[in-house]
């Protein structure tokens, strides 16, 4: 047995895994490695679907199954199919038009297992797909989308960029505060809201998080120690629930959890070099 065997960590992607610039530091892809060779159980916990894990699937290496759509879905990249799910409680067709009478300003999409489907014609919707290399289309009333694990509205377009979400206008935020409460008071019943970005509202399923997917997960592995890392709004009750957290110190929440390097110096790799040695060390 190795000497990360007792542990399982699942870390954000978009800016605790990466840098700002969606770009992935080598140091962390280093550290995964060995983190992996020494039989620790390495995933990503993100509010990314199966279509927008594309763009880094064949790049970051994990060897336990990937848990998407902020909880909703635990995915095994190896076999390619859900190790479990947990659907929205609502009609989608109903849900969408809904969504589009109340914000026509926004950009309503359903993010499904093979595609996101967007409703009406958005050009730079499409762009900000395809550079994501994730699957996408145009979907019509009564299509068969699969399971309903999330959906979600955004702001104006202004770049191809998941990075390029992260910031608004004043006016932008003002306006994506007001979309998050009203889609919470009419769907609260059913549906958890994170805000995802300055201007990516995402819903899924009632009870659905972060936390509760890692320990599902911890459990089917059979690992004694769940270490977590995150950085925004929607990583909290991750971070709060975990046996050991820690959020890069450039992270939205990190005046409230144990800090490491900025995203963009490689914080996973502190967390596997630095933290997790620190935390076997006491706790044999």
């Amino acid at each position: 047995m190795g000497k990360f065997s007792d542990i399982l960590l699942t870390v954000d992607y978009d800016r605790t895994l990466t840098a700002p610039d969606s770009s992935i530091p080598e140091r962390n892809l280093e550290a995964i490695r060995y983190f992996m060779e020494n039989d620790g159980a390495f995933t990503v916990n993100t509010g990314r679907s199966v279509p927008m894990i594309q763009v880094f699937r064949d790049r970051v290496p994990v060897n336990a199954p990937l848990l998407l759509y902020n909880g909703s879905a635990a995915y095994d990249l190896a076999a390619e199919k859900l190790l479990f799910c947990h659907e929205i409680q609502l009609d989608m067709w109903q849900t969408v038009r809904e969504c589009m009478t109340l914000f026509p300003d926004l950009t309503v999409e359903v993010q499904g297992l093979d595609a996101h489907y967007r409703f009406t014609e958005n050009p730079a919707w499409d762009a900000f797909s395809d550079h994501n290399q994730c699957a996408h289309g145009l979907a019509r009333p009564g299509d068969d989308l699969g399971p309903f694990l999330k959906f979600t509205l955004y702001g104006e377009f202004r770049d191809v960029t998941v990075a390029s979400m992260f910031d608004g206008t004043p006016e932008e935020v003002r306006r994506m505060d007001d979309a998050e409460a009203q889609l919470k008071a009419r769907f609260g019943a059913y549906c958890e809201v994170f805000r995802a970005a300055t201007r990516i509202i995402d819903v899924h399923a009632k009870g659905v998080s972060k936390i509760r997917s890692a320990r599902e997960l911890q459990q089917r592995l059979g690992r004694k120690i769940l270490v977590c890392m995150g950085d925004a709004d929607n990583d909290i009750s991750m971070l709060e629930g975990a046996d050991w957290s820690f959020c890069p110190a450039d992270g939205i929440v990190a005046d409230r959890f144990p800090n490491v390097c900025p995203c963009a110096d490689g914080a996973v790799a502190d967390v596997i070099y630095e933290k997790i040695p620190e935390i076997l060390r006491t706790n044999p």
